[in-house]
């Protein structure tokens, strides 16, 4: 029942998503306010419902409910409770949810500040964030979606299915597989989060500066009104990698906190970019120099963030911190190279401006 439910949420957080989108760009062609209202109202929503699923999740996996396949790959009985309940971004199909709970926090936050000076931004914004969460949310559905059951066939063969097949019942094993054993690790309750904060908090600067192509405003306006989401973006993915560092030193004895791990750089290549471009902007805001390099530094740090989700997730990689082989892989080759196409597209539109 509360599989049910949690992927009912997931669904309609979707759908309030693909709504908010549509109604954000409908408000502009038509100009009419009241729908770009209801786009950000949508934006709002989506918080509340992706929480549900969230805590659903949680649910199942700190109560040991097996018939869940998720829960059965990431959870065992003898794990302490901090476990269990890190075992949410302990697997694919969680990690994908708890990301877009991350990212529709965010976006629900920035809707809420003062739009009085910035109401051509709004519905762009909007549209940025939406795009980003329905594809996260899309692959949480379509792929890799953590509440699908298992059943036993009349043939006794174990499938995975959210409705039960025809003669199928309900399959749950006495015990589940645990964590990584890599994972067990008190790190595991604050690495991981850092990471995906740093990372879901890129959009943000990112948003506005599409936004800012989209309607023309290439001044420093949009800087100065994301200054501090990049500053905290970058302090959270520079907390996630210290705090990585320190537990590969633990866990994988490499005898330094840095082994070079494929993922490890996935994940230093944003902070990079997002390092340059923090101080790139002071100059555009001091001297007026630098625009066009500001909006290059943050569209590959958007994509980066994407790029690196992608390599951890995809099975390309051979990596300790790599998840299983899925077909994910070319949904994220496929969004990254959308929207970074599109990207430069706009800033080449207004390359002169």
């Amino acid at each position: 029942m509360l599989a049910n439910i949690g992927y009912g949420a997931l669904i309609i957080t979707f759908l309030v998503s693909i709504y908010g989108i549509f109604a954000a760009v409908y408000g502009v062609r038509k100009k009419t306010p009241a729908w770009i209202e209801r786009a950000r109202n949508a934006m709002l929503l989506t918080f509340p419902l992706i929480t549900i699923s969230a805590l659903s999740i949680i649910f199942l996996l700190v109560n040991d409910h097996y018939e869940v396949e998720y829960v059965a790959n990431v959870t065992s009985r003898s794990m302490p409770m901090y476990l269990k309940i890190t075992a949410l971004w302990g697997g694919q199909s969680g990690s994908l949810i708890f990301w877009s709970w991350l990212m529709a926090a965010f976006a629900s936050a920035v809707m809420l500040r003062d739009w009085s000076r910035d109401k051509e931004f709004l519905p762009w914004v909007v549209v940025v964030c939406l795009v980003t969460l329905a594809f996260f949310l899309g692959l949480s559905i379509f792929f890799e979606n953590p509440f699908v059951r298992l059943w036993q066939t009349t043939t006794g063969q174990i499938i995975t299915r959210m409705a039960a097949p025809a003669g199928a019942v309900p399959f749950v094993p006495p015990d589940g597989q645990g964590l990584n054993p890599l994972l067990r690790h008190p790190g595991m309750i604050i690495h991981p989060p850092m990471l995906y904060l740093g990372f879901v908090s890129f959009v943000i600067p990112y948003a506005f500066a599409i936004a800012a192509l989209i309607t023309g405003r290439t001044d420093d306006r949009w800087i100065r009104v994301t200054r501090r989401w990049t500053l905290v973006a970058w302090l959270f993915l520079s907390l996630g990698l210290i705090l990585g560092g320190r537990w590969a030193y633990d866990v994988l004895g490499w005898g330094g906190y840095w082994g070079w791990d494929p993922v490890e750089i996935a994940a230093f290549m944003p902070w990079l970019t997002g390092t340059a471009f923090l101080h790139s902007v002071m100059i555009q805001e001091k001297r007026g120099m630098l625009k066009h390099w500001n909006m290059v530094l943050i569209i590959l740090t958007y994509d980066l963030v994407i790029f690196g989700t992608f390599l951890t997730r995809s099975g390309v990689l051979s990596s300790v911190h790599a998840f299983a082989q899925s077909a994910i892989g070319p949904a994220f080759f496929a969004f990254i190279g959308i929207t970074f196409i599109t990207s430069l597209a706009l800033l080449l539109n207004r390359w002169n401006d």
